[in-house]
């Protein structure tokens, strides 16, 4: 009776305590945010995560900023001949009723010069700012490497 008591007080415990892994911003519902753990010396990172639209209308994801780091900007691939090359970009589509994946060898939230080093199992904030549904805080989850669910990584 006592380990299970034990076992149900412990569950408690750790259920209460995980970090919030789904954000919401008015219909938009943002799941699961991951940078990967970078060196002391890494000029830049990347951040991703899947944003849900629920709604029957469109909106554009625009913005991002974090107090950890200089800068921040929206990026995505675009393969030039056999070459795969980052681009800036002002906006994300978020069509309605669908959902948008931010991954490796995709769209991705690009920040610059880290004011400190990011290491695996820390977290930090990024605001995301949609074009209707406006600004949301999101706590970014820092990983060793991708989650086991994006299947396949691009370097």
């Amino acid at each position: 009776m006592f380990a299970r008591f034990l076992f149900i007080s412990l569950l408690a415990l750790s259920s209460g305590a995980a970090p919030a892994t789904e954000y919401r911003a008015g219909a938009l519902q943002i799941d699961s945010p991951w940078s990967r753990a970078l060196p002391p010396n890494a000029p830049a990172g990347a951040v991703y995560f899947t944003v849900r639209n629920g709604s029957q209308t469109a909106d554009r994801l625009v913005d991002a900023s974090t107090p950890s780091a200089a800068k921040t900007e929206l990026h995505t691939h675009l393969r030039v001949g056999e070459v795969m090359h980052m681009q800036r970009i002002d906006s994300i589509a978020i069509p309605a009723s669908t959902e948008v994946k931010l991954e490796p060898g995709g769209h991705h939230v690009m920040f610059f010069n880290l004011k400190r080093p990011l290491a695996a199992g820390e977290h930090f904030p990024l605001t995301l700012e949609f074009e209707k549904a406006g600004k949301v805080e999101i706590e970014v989850e820092v990983r060793s490497d991708a989650p086991a669910s994006e299947g396949h990584e691009h370097h």
